[in-house]
């Protein structure tokens, strides 16, 4: 039977328009079917670490997110009653070859999207199509859609699919039919984005707080949005919480479920509550994961990004490991060719490494260090944070979580591109 392409790519999110850029890149033809009928620049801010960076480096993509996201300079943290606890240089002012990146979800993937339809063709993406299931045999796969309707729509042929199709995957539910419900942390979110002037570096990253009185994560996503100078500000809060909130990415938040805990967050270099009050708009979600998979791979089907790994958001770095996915999958492709083989090689290493990951970002994140802090201060002020916890105790949190995501400066300097 006929090919319609050579990659079905189920999904147009960042995992999915650069797993096309890269196939792209290494020569191989592909095709993201996307299930909405319009992509809109949805969501609030994520953020790029280095090792994504650099996979977007190589794809030509630097000068755009430089044009639409924030440099982060430095990571630093508090507690809830505004007392220094730590701080460490970020992206290239941490001796990185590639920046991190602060910014917008809905501007990354409108990037992404403009640029897969520049280099691979205006009809690269077809909107609309909302895929059922994936069938194989010895000599590809057929993806049957739907439009919003449910009526059905063409099949599509190609050598592979990959299920790049979110948290919602109709693929890894193809895959996993029995699989159970999502693992809540405990834990609620709360995410809005504010117009406000630079605080402290202009691109620092904060975390404050802990999560059983209440914690922030507040940062920079795009400079001088006005003749002020005010930069969109991103900031999500999150209290643990009995019973988890609906899984929504888009789901509007309430200000009274959560401003309570906040409301006397003002510091000297910060307004936390006012910076909440004045939000455009404010998105609830619960902070949940999926145990990990043994196996993302089928036969010739397969799964990428939060697809095959949703992960809580605590270490800064769902998107960056679909970027990685991708770039890692599309290696194997070019090298081994549209079979099983390559397919077989992505999952065996991939999947070990986001496992890592996941586990790590339930137990460990980088925010481990406020919680450290709180439990051996009793959540009290102190004098001196040597006299609660050394420095040193401080970097090893911060190191470890690096090298297992896979972007301590030495790891990612050294390695072989994966193109």
């Amino acid at each position: 039977m006929q090919r319609d392409t050579e990659v079905v790519i189920v999904g147009a999110g960042v995992g999915g328009l650069v797993l096309a850029l890269s196939l792209h890149q290494a020569g191989i033809g592909c095709r993201v079917y996307e299930a909405v009928a319009e992509i809109r620049p949805l969501g609030v801010g994520i953020n790029l670490l280095p090792h994504a960076a650099r996979e977007l480096d190589e794809l030509g993509l630097l000068p755009a997110l430089d044009a639409l996201g924030v440099h982060t300079r430095e990571s630093i943290f508090f507690t809830r009653h505004g007392q220094f606890i730590y701080s460490e240089p970020a992206g290239k002012a941490a001796g990185y070859d590639w920046p991190q990146y602060s910014i917008h979800r809905g501007d990354l993937q409108m990037a992404l999207l403009a640029a897969v339809r520049e280099r691979l063709g205006p009809d690269s993406v077809v909107t609309g199509h909302r895929c059922l299931r994936v069938d194989q045999d010895d000599d590809g796969v057929t993806a049957h859609f739907t439009d919003a309707a449910g009526q059905a729509l063409p099949p599509v042929r190609g050598a592979i699919a990959v299920g790049c199709d979110g948290i919602h995957s109709a693929l890894r539910k193809q895959l996993y039919p029995d699989e159970g419900p999502p693992r809540y942390s405990g834990v609620n979110m709360w995410r809005g984005v504010t117009r406000h002037r630079p605080f402290l570096s202009g691109g620092s990253m904060v975390r404050a707080g802990w999560l059983a009185t209440g914690k922030m994560v507040i940062y920079p996503i795009r400079d001088a949005i006005d003749a002020d100078g005010n930069q969109l500000i991103n900031w999500v809060a999150e209290i643990e919480a009995p019973v988890p909130a609906q899984r929504d990415w888009n789901r509007a938040g309430r200000l009274d479920d959560f401003y309570p805990a906040f409301a006397d967050w003002q510091f000297d270099w910060l307004d936390v509550a006012a910076l909440i009050r004045n939000a455009e708009s404010i998105l609830e979600y619960p902070m949940v994961d999926q145990d990990p998979l043994p196996t993302w791979t089928r036969g010739r089907v397969t799964l990428l990004g939060d697809a095959a790994h949703p992960m809580v958001p605590r270490g800064s770095n769902g998107a960056g490991q679909a970027v990685i996915d991708a770039r890692f999958l599309a290696g194997q492709l070019k090298r081994q060719g549209l079979g099983t083989a390559a397919l077989q090689e992505y999952d065996r290493v991939r999947v070990e490494a986001t496992t890592r990951v996941v586990l790590t970002n339930r137990a460990n994140p980088p925010d481990a260090i406020l919680r450290e802090v709180y439990e051996r201060s009793g959540d009290r002020p102190y004098q001196r944070i040597d006299d609660v916890i050394s420095r040193a105790e401080l970097e090893g949190i911060s190191n470890r979580y690096k090298q297992i995501a896979g972007f301590d400066p030495a790891s990612l300097k050294a390695r072989a591109s994966f193109l």
